[in-house]
């Protein structure tokens, strides 16, 4: 165990996952531990390189999601410089007296350089920075970020089943809609990762205001009770210490305050700010023209700096003319030729994709298994909302893979705006199999047959069973409980319907591609079976009939050994598909009878009197004669009604004395009897002579004759 912990330790080692545990430890050891003032030195010159990057970064994104890994910046450089400040005012407090470069030379440099040497002009200075970044720069980045992380937020939805209509109109593809699908979710993400990171750089800000009081306090006190420093000394030694520490740490904060601001204030395009500015503000030169004039006129007032006024309206007219020209010669006259020009472009566009020739990649297959929803129970499909029913799925998925044998398909999910906000329905191969009505915010109260009352609530049929039900509020799950009803959640009413829709449907779900991948598995164990089955003597399309007709009479195809080795022996001898099938069975007959009566040795079944036996015998040979199989066998219509009646009569006596409804019969009518009443008696097995184990005992419970 301690050699495991040790391996999975260096893999997380060698996968670079410790930097995030280190950096917090350094974090922590700044904040408890003294640090050197040239370490210090060091951290603070690192702290000023990060906002910057962090700056550039943001002014060269094209797209704010190209830069989604920003909030946790913001969050890890916040953390960083408060650790910092923590650490410096422990240096400037305990070795303020020594001397300016007590706290290393970057704060001595900000204390004396920046605002030289003289406190009061530092606290000037350090108010300024501070209203600048809290008052402006940081409360309008945060006002942006809630309002676009809300409206993000609020939009999601509605962009949702735009991809789904786009998807449905075949205007873009699976991949394309899997994309933008992405996007979607990124973009609400980042919005209000954002919106949470703007509460980190405003309170950066009120941590600075309240550090830089109580680092001059703090310091008077200490200059003064310690060491014996007068009043102006103090003041003049422990407040250029704290200013200069104070200004090291706004300018990256009011760096990072501004990157914040740039991100949620850009919007998506495929260009970076400098690019927007250029395009969008100097693209047209009549305003460069008009300001030219302006400032001509103000430098041209006596008493104005005339250097730098008309020095300017010069740039500006010179910017103008070279605009002007630089659109000449592109053949642009004027802002509405430059308009008309965008718009003549997207009409070529259009009118080109219109007439562009279509492909095979404009025909989108059908859907093997589909679920289409009314928009009320988007909800129940979007994790963001909380959403259960892709889990739910999925688990359905993986337990009918796991009992038939094969790997069911994906249930591919759309909105569908023909559907009533409630509703829901099931598709096939693309036709619609089944639809019901559910609320997603209700709970379903299901009667199994015998509860003890009424609950109040919407009543309804379980759409998976057909049991009487109804929708009632999540508060009553504890009395429904009580009263003997099963209670569940919408999205495990809509799992269990497609469960069961699955299930029925399991032969039409099997598919060439399937069966392929089921001999391949098996051709890892047993090469030499897979060599002398497939495709000689036993083509593939024979193989796939054969599981089809196993999962239609739900016999599992999971030990696709031994049915395998059941018709290698068969396969030689005929290609008819019924018989192929029932030596699958027989192979599979301990299975068959196991699920079907469990681990009991005795079988209580219903037989047919051996004079109706001969003559369904006989109707079998005649077809088998006339060159077809026997599903194809005649039943005279009287002798069909009857039959299926009496069959059903003893199947439901069979059902109430608590044994599963079983008709044993011989092997040569057994195909066509199982196809006959199939859809006639519900739940109604139909076994064959050979395919009862020999350690099972045989008791007829009922005989149906003529």
């Amino acid at each position: 165990m301690a050699s495991g912990a040790l391996t999975q330790a260096g893999g997380i080692l060698k996968r670079g996952s410790w930097g995030a545990p280190i950096f917090l430890l350094v974090v922590m050891a700044m904040m408890t531990l003294p640090m050197p003032s040239v370490l210090l030195d060091v951290l603070f010159t690192f702290n000023i390189a990060l906002a910057l990057v962090v700056l550039l970064v943001s002014v060269y994104t094209m797209r704010p999601l190209e830069f989604a890994i920003f909030p946790t910046i913001l969050l890890v450089a916040t953390l960083l410089r408060l650790a910092l400040n923590v650490a410096s005012t422990r240096v400037v407090l305990l070795r303020g007296h020594e001397g300016g470069d007590a706290a290393g030379k970057v704060i001595q440099s900000f204390g004396e350089v920046v605002i030289g040497g003289n406190y009061t002009v530092g606290l000037v200075v350090f108010a300024i920075l501070m209203i600048i970044n809290f008052v402006v720069v940081t409360k309008g980045a945060g006002r942006i970020s809630e309002v676009s992380a809300r409206f993000t937020l609020d939009a999601m939805p509605g962009k949702q089943m735009s991809i789904d209509a786009d998807l449905n109109a075949g205007v873009i593809n699976q991949d394309e809609a899997k994309i933008r699908r992405e996007e979607v979710t990124q973009e609400a993400d980042f919005y209000g990762s954002m919106d949470g990171a703007s509460k980190f750089v405003r309170g950066d800000a009120v941590a600075g205001i309240l550090i830089l009081i109580i680092n001059i306090v703090g310091g008077l006190g200490i200059g003064m009770a310690q060491y014996n420093l007068g009043f102006s000394e103090a003041l003049k030694v422990y407040a250029l210490l704290t200013i200069g520490d104070g200004l090291v740490a706004q300018i990256p904060s009011l760096l990072l305050s501004t990157a914040a601001a740039i991100i949620v204030t850009r919007v998506n395009s495929s260009q970076d700010l400098g690019n927007q500015v250029m395009s969008q503000m100097f693209g047209s030169p009549q305003a460069l023209g008009i300001s030219a004039l302006i400032l001509g006129i103000m430098g041209a007032i006596p008493g104005m700096p005339h250097f730098a006024f008309l020095g300017l309206a010069s740039i500006c007219g010179g910017g103008a003319y070279w605009i002007h020209k630089k659109r000449e010669s592109k053949g642009i006259s004027n802002k509405d030729d430059q308009v008309k020009e965008k718009q003549m472009e997207e009409l070529a566009q259009q009118r080109e994709s219109e007439f562009k020739e279509l492909g095979w990649e404009d025909v989108q297959p059908v859907d093997a298994i589909g679920l289409e929803v009314g928009y009320r129970l988007i909800p129940l499909v979007d994790k963001q909302q909380g959403g259960q029913l892709l889990g739910r799925i999925k688990g359905v998925r993986k337990k009918l893979s796991q009992e038939l044998g094969f790997l069911m398909p994906s249930v591919h999910i759309r909105d569908n705006l023909d559907l009533l906000p409630n509703a829901y329905r099931i598709t096939l191969m693309g036709v619609a199999i089944d639809e019901a009505e559910i609320h997603a915010d209700r709970e379903l109260a299901i009667n199994p047959g015998q509860v003890f009352g009424k609950i109040n609530g919407i009543e309804c049929k379980d759409p998976a069973f057909g049991l009487d039900a109804a929708w009632i509020e999540a508060n009553q799950r504890d009395q429904a409980q009580t009263m003997g009803y099963t209670v569940v959640d919408a999205s495990t009413v809509v799992a269990t319907h497609i469960n069961q829709v699955m299930l029925k449907h399991s032969h039409e779900l099997l598919g060439f591609e399937e069966v392929q991948k089921l001999l391949e598995n098996l051709q890892k164990a047993s090469p030499k079976l897979v060599e002398n089955l497939v495709p000689n003597p036993l083509p593939l399309s024979k193989l796939h009939k054969v599981l089809q007709n196993l999962l239609q009479e739900s016999v599992p195809i999971r030990d696709i050994r031994t049915i395998a080795e059941a018709l290698a022996e068969v396969a030689p001898k005929s290609q008819d598909a019924d018989a192929l099938t029932s030596a699958a069975r027989v192979s599979l007959s301990r299975m068959i009878v196991q699920t079907i009566y469990g681990v009991g040795h005795e079988l209580p079944v219903i037989t047919l009197q051996p004079e109706l036996e001969q003559l369904l015998l006989q109707a079998v040979q005649q077809a088998l004669n006339s060159g077809g199989n026997a599903s194809d066998a005649v039943i005279e219509p009287g002798l069909a009604e009857k039959l299926q009646r009496s069959v059903s009569d003893a199947a439901q006596k069979q059902e109430l004395q608590g044994n599963p409804a079983v008709l044993l019969v011989s092997a040569g009518i057994r195909p066509m009897l199982s196809r006959f009443l199939r859809f006639s008696v519900t739940g109604l097995n139909v076994l064959s002579y050979n395919e009862v184990p020999d350690n099972k005992q045989i008791t007829i419970t009922a005989s149906v004759g003529q």
